[in-house]
């Protein structure tokens, strides 16, 4: 049965053994000028040798916090203030920092969200690895080598001995994460805190990855420490689960219990918003004969989104607003000296989009869905083939034709602190598009300023504020606002919510939704999250390797998938096959 936190959250154990990591009524500060300030309040939770435990939550829940605070790596003023962490019966609050640092690494590994903002991008993949073993271990010289290559392996890279000289932007996002995860568990440790190590990676890189550090941490005994914002993740990987919320535990037991059966209003909450292919059905079948306007009462944000959807597709006709005809791109890569290889990204790919509706291109990591978008964004030209915008050839267009083009053609894209100048405030941002087509006089510009802000649901100060100052969801509302400026036709949405927790990404789906009712809007979203796919997507266009290998509407791909790549990323899906509580 799951509880509900108060002050102590006594957890289930699964086991007869001691505690492995035991936090009681931990208290983690941030100093400020005006004293510190709390982020974390009075957590408590237990793991036990072997276990998985996922601490789920939004973003500044505290759960990375708390991470961060077992091994003492809290970020700026960051300090403990109260509690106790103990780690086999010894309390990590009370170590030294030379005794801490036996215990990091080579005890407690640390698997962090970023792989590339976390491995150095001017040494090498072996250079970094090694650096890791020699930190906790005797090794040198010829052994240091023997070991690097085998962390390597053991981590699922191929070639590994070929792969020492290799830099990490040479890598794959999946590769990469596979190094640090290579990189945490080098000394073998008893626990494992992985924070967030998926949530950039499609689902089949994604599977792969959690399938092998199951694997070695199984083969190794190690406990994990497991935060995410995916309760589908949760759902599958964890047998105990703990959600934050405010800096607090709210709820916390078995993993499947609490989501099949959430009992605070928080987890309710979570739940309701997490993208489940098992919740949507459940939720469509209760609401199929209910009216619009009592779908988001009495069925929650995903069934009306997916009844939204079918109304614009059953409205749609007429022409294609957006045409592709057999485009194909090809790269030439420079090996050494003159020698060139050449990479077909795109090959003789073809669809349509009508107006009004939303198509999603998904696929694995470099499976060309982002190319598509560039090309149809006029920011990269083809090799060959034809793209078409309201019957016309968008090919060499220049001067006031590309600029005509990019008015009603915008993008958004995955990472909104990345596209938004820092030095810019909210206000400035939104105008920016203005200024650069020459539109309306300053106070016309600064009278849509402050509508666009309204359209996305952000108050009017907002426009005096700096991105550094916003969250993830509120920088993406910003960057969408920027996107409505001149009044597009067209958004291409590329990973637009694939790094927001599930309660920031059905609030930005649900505005996305809302927009393209009010506006009339048409939408090229490129993705890994199928499961967003089918909350928001018409039609879905799967893309293999540089080419469409499935195209048809989105029920029709989820529930009759004809091709065996298409069956094996449904499949990969965390948590396809549970059935959320409601």
């Amino acid at each position: 049965m799951t509880q509900l936190a108060t002050e102590t959250v006594n957890q289930i154990p699964s086991t007869d053994s001691a505690p492995l990591l035991e936090i009681r009524d931990l208290e983690v500060g941030f100093r400020t000028q005006r004293g510190i300030v709390p982020a974390v309040r009075g957590v408590s939770l237990t793991l036990y040798p072997g276990q998985t435990l996922a601490i789920v939550g939004e973003s500044g829940s505290g759960k990375t916090t708390t991470a961060q605070a077992i091994i003492k790596l809290l970020a700026g003023t960051g300090q403990v203030t109260g509690g106790q962490i103990l780690f086999e019966g010894r309390d990590l609050t009370a170590l030294t920092a030379a005794e801490m640092q036996n215990v990091r690494g080579r005890e407690i590994g640390y698997v962090p969200q970023d792989p590339m903002s976390n491995l150095n991008p001017v040494w090498n993949i072996g250079f970094q690895v090694a650096e890791a073993i020699r930190a906790n271990s005797d090794l040198r010289g010829k052994a240091l080598k023997q070991r690097t290559i085998e962390v390597l392996q053991e981590a699922g890279l191929a070639d590994a001995a070929d792969r020492l000289k290799q830099y990490p932007h040479q890598f794959s996002g999946g590769m990469r994460q596979r190094v640090l995860i290579g990189i945490g568990l080098s000394a073998r440790p008893k626990l494992l805190i992985a924070d967030e190590p998926t949530s950039a990676l499609d689902v089949t890189v994604q599977r792969q990855i959690l399938d092998h550090l199951a694997t070695l941490t199984r083969d190794y005994g190690t406990s994990v420490l497991f935060i995410t914002h995916d309760l589908g993740l949760a759902a599958e990987r964890a047998e105990q689960l703990v959600v934050m919320y405010k800096g607090k535990v709210v709820e916390s037991g078995p993993s499947q219990e609490i989501l099949a059966n959430p009992q605070h209003p928080y987890t309710q909450r979570l739940v309701a918003a997490a993208p489940s292919l098992a919740s949507r059905r459940i939720q469509a079948k209760k609401n199929e004969d209910a009216p619009p306007a009592e779908i988001f009462s009495a069925g929650g944000t995903d069934t009306a989104l997916m009844r939204r959807a079918t109304d614009r597709e059953l409205a749609a006709s007429g022409k294609d607003l957006i045409s592709v005809e057999g485009i194909t791109k090809m790269y030439r890569i420079r090996k050494s000296g003159l020698r060139y290889t050449e990479l077909l990204a795109v090959n003789d790919v073809s669809f349509g989009v009508k107006k009004g509706t939303t198509t999603a291109i998904v696929g694995e990591s470099g499976s060309g869905k982002s190319t598509v978008a560039k090309l149809i964004l006029q920011l990269e030209s083809t090799t060959s083939g034809r793209i078409e915008f309201d019957g016309r050839d968008v090919a060499g267009l220049t001067g006031r034709e590309l600029l005509s083009f990019r008015r009603r053609v915008q993008p958004v894209f995955q990472d909104p602190y990345g596209s938004l100048d820092p030095q810019y405030n909210v206000g400035n941002t939104i105008a920016e598009p203005l200024l650069a087509h020459n539109v309306g006089s300053r106070k016309e510009r600064q009278k849509r300023v402050l509508e666009l802000l309204d359209q996305v649901s952000l108050p009017a100060a907002t426009q005096f504020r700096y991105p550094s100052e916003l969250s993830g969801g509120q920088r993406q509302r910003i960057a969408i606002a920027r996107a409505l400026a001149l009044k597009p036709d067209v958004l291409v949405l590329d990973e637009a919510v694939s790094a927001l927790d599930v309660l920031v990404q059905g609030q930005i789906l649900s505005l996305l939704t809302e927009l393209q009712t009010e506006l009339g809007l048409t939408y090229l979203f490129i993705t890994h999250d199928l499961a967003v796919v089918r909350l928001v997507a018409d039609n879905v266009c799967v893309m293999q390797k540089g080419r469409i290998v499935e195209a048809s509407s989105t029920d029709e791909v989820f529930d009759n998938p004809r091709e065996v790549y298409t069956q094996e990323l449904l499949a990969a899906i965390p948590g396809a096959n549970f059935e959320f509580g409601r």
